[in-house]
């Protein structure tokens, strides 16, 4: 992990994502984080928490925490959560209740976001929520990032878009997976970001969107597109699989020509995952970063 965000951050990178699978064999995300934070020196680190099972009082102390321990370099991704199995598990069964209650897990989500953002920007704020409360708080911790770390969210759900225009930095866009998918996934991309962007508007706002993708360069198409066919069906290529409609797969001038497509329709954030890591992430800087020029 430590070589692959150095290696990242000697390329060029901006930041990594440190990814939270509580049911899985991953180190816990936090842990990780903070080891980055001390083990890289440039690239921004941004941690991935499921609203539910930290709560966002103690989430701010955390990563005001890391934010100075990395010397204002700490980004928060925040997450619904979808796996009752973790929530169960980690969350003290905190899943009971409203686990099919979608207005319950987005009034969740959006006072987790509010209280968390109040722990980092003011003073004596009191907030009293359905989920959440805090009166008349502060936290001594100050991030060195000010006002705040950045807040990043990925939802495809109607009142999570609501939210994330009212309350965060920055949208992770949403694609349906597939090799072959690209064509209609760009159209509907460009659909979302317009939509995001007067829904951010109404609320006086500017937002930032991204998207997380796999990305698989080769000299030829047919080869690549092949190869990844075979692990079509495989449940640990699974995740790789279903982000691959983002469509930057092929020879390093198509990759070019789509993130510039990406770059023109407002896109400014590119989270990227490559197998091998390390190998891929070296070829596209190899081939794909001079062709976009910079």
């Amino acid at each position: 992990m430590r070589d692959t965000a150095r290696l990242a951050e000697d390329i060029g990178f901006d930041l990594t994502l440190v990814a939270e699978r509580l049911v899985a064999p991953d180190p816990e995300a936090w842990v990780v984080a903070s080891a980055l934070a001390i083990e890289t020196s440039r690239i921004n680190i941004m941690c991935a928490v499921h609203s539910g099972i930290l709560n966002p009082q103690f989430t701010a102390k955390i990563g005001a925490s890391i934010d100075r321990l990395s010397g204002g370099r700490f980004m928060i991704n925040v997450v619904p959560g979808n796996r009752a199995h973790e929530f169960a598990l980690y969350g003290n069964n905190a899943w009971k209740g409203w686990d099919e209650d979608g207005d319950d897990r987005y009034t969740r989500v959006d006072e987790f976001i509010r209280v968390l953002k109040a722990m980092w920007e003011q003073e004596d704020f009191t907030i009293e929520g359905k989920f959440y409360s805090a009166t008349n708080a502060s936290m001594a911790t100050k991030t060195l990032q000010r006002p705040r770390p950045p807040v990043y969210a990925a939802t495809a759900d109607t009142r999570g878009k609501d939210i994330v225009a009212r309350e965060c930095d920055l949208w992770f866009t949403e694609y349906r997976p597939g090799i072959d998918a690209y064509a209609a996934n760009a159209s509907r991309i460009s659909a979302d970001i317009k939509d995001m962007q007067a829904r951010a508007a109404s609320h006086g706002r500017k937002i930032g969107f991204g998207i997380s993708t796999y990305l698989a360069c080769g000299d030829d198409v047919d080869t690549i597109v092949a190869d990844l066919h075979r692990f079509e069906g495989n449940p640990q290529h699974n995740v790789a699989i279903k982000s691959l409609g983002a469509g930057l797969v092929g020879t390093p001038q198509i990759i070019a020509d789509r993130i510039r497509r990406y770059e023109d329709m407002g896109m400014s954030c590119l989270m990227l995952q490559f197998h091998p890591m390390q190998d891929g992430l070296q070829q596209f800087a190899d081939k794909v970063m001079p062709l976009i020029g910079r």
